[in-house]
């Protein structure tokens, strides 16, 4: 699971975020999202060359349509991490109100 950068005593993998942005959480599978998102990138980078290159409207758009979905499965799958250790270890620590909330939070801007 995740791991916070900061020093604290909680065990390798529990991932109890906060709220605040200026704690860092190590993804757990870090290097195969990093790639998603380099590739999720080039077809950004294709949209651009399209609209450059005067390309029909319709293909512009269905690879915009791809971006994102690409980007959408990156999401799911922080937020599964997410559930799975900051929210879980929260639960088990207070009873989680304030963890739930926030990925409610979350999860209502992610399907807007």
């Amino acid at each position: 699971m995740a791991r916070h950068d900061e020093r604290m005593t909680q065990p390798a993998g529990c991932a109890h975020c906060a709220p605040s942005t200026d704690k860092k959480v190590e993804q757990p599978h870090k290097k195969a999202l990093v790639n998603r998102v380099r590739r999720i990138e080039g077809q950004v980078g294709g949209v651009l060359n399209m609209i450059e290159d005067d390309r029909y409207c319709v293909d512009i758009l269905t690879q915009i349509s791809a971006v994102k979905s690409a980007l959408d499965g990156v999401a799911i799958q922080i937020l599964s991490t997410h559930a799975k250790g900051c929210v879980r270890q929260s639960v088990m620590d207070d009873g989680g109100d304030e963890a739930i909330e926030e990925m409610l939070g979350i999860v209502r801007k992610l399907i807007r």
